[in-house]
């Protein structure tokens, strides 16, 4: 049991492990509305359309989190209005503001002549990096994102699934849409220290398909996803610690997994029932 308990010795593991868990269940479970409403699309794009609140943030030598979560809270809403009513489909709305956002992060970021280091664990997720700060506010926005899912469970459930019942029960169906956006661009904020922009995407995709493949109603679905949240982030974490890689990838890789084996254990039992 050595090995399993060495590494939390040091004060960064500890909290690097609570930030990945954290980070893990808020992903699987804000990622269920991605999968089950076909917006995988999403949390890529707004992952990386953080970059210009990130850029800006650092040359004006502010708080790059406080960057981030201003950009997408901004891409979000910018999002929400495009698409308002059908006047464009939101995907088409994702994409060219995906593109405006990232072209001028890019843009912004040349001009920085030191951003291959000082960004670097933006980009690719520093966990082992944690402060006690980045872990009060991760725990914090984590807190107030599940809360806000939790008390709004049904609204976004029906919104999600039955928009002709959201018209008929008279629920404010945009501010609830554009909300649940918000929520989304929140948690790619608080999953930057973790796993960082170019792997949030798949935190918030990955373990929620699995569990997608194991259960179908929305809540189990949620449960399950974020069960596979946590594991993938702690052990990812110890595979990282141990062989000496990147934790962020070392996270997606294990939630990759999980994924593999529930899509072979799903493919099997299909096979099996066809052969009755």
């Amino acid at each position: 049991m050595d090995w399993l308990i060495h590494p939390l010795t040091y004060e960064f593991m500890q909290r690097g492990l609570l930030a990945a868990v954290i980070v893990g269940v808020l992903c699987a479970v804000m990622g269920t509305y991605v999968v089950l409403r076909g917006m995988a699309f999403l949390g890529d794009a707004m992952a990386h359309a953080i970059l210009p609140g990130i850029a800006i943030a650092y040359l004006l030598n502010g708080n790059l989190l406080v960057g981030a979560m201003v950009a997408a809270v901004v891409i979000a809403l910018s999002i929400g209005f495009f698409s308002r009513q059908g006047t464009i489909k939101e995907d088409t709305a994702i994409g060219i503001l995906f593109a405006a956002a990232l072209a001028l992060g890019v843009a912004l970021i040349s001009t920085i002549q030191t951003y291959a280091v000082d960004l670097s664990h933006i980009l690719f997720g520093n966990v082992l990096g944690v402060s006690s700060l980045d872990l009060w506010l991760t725990a914090g926005l984590g807190f107030l994102i599940l809360l806000t899912v939790i008390l709004l469970y049904k609204p976004f459930m029906i919104i999600s699934f039955d928009p002709v019942l959201a018209a008929t029960l008279r629920l404010p169906a945009e501010l609830l849409r554009n909300l649940m956006l918000v929520l989304l661009a929140l948690t790619v904020v608080v999953s930057l220290q973790t796993v960082g922009v170019g792997l949030a995407a798949a935190m918030l995709v990955t373990p929620a398909a699995t569990a997608y493949l194991l259960t179908r109603r929305l809540m189990p679905m949620m449960a399950v996803s974020a069960v596979l949240g946590a594991l993938s982030s702690i052990i990812g974490l110890y595979v990282s610690y141990y062989l000496n890689i990147v934790s962020g990838s070392a996270i997606v890789l294990t939630a990759t997994t999980f994924f593999l084996l529930a899509f072979s254990f799903k493919r099997l039992q299909l096979s099996s029932s066809k052969r009755r």
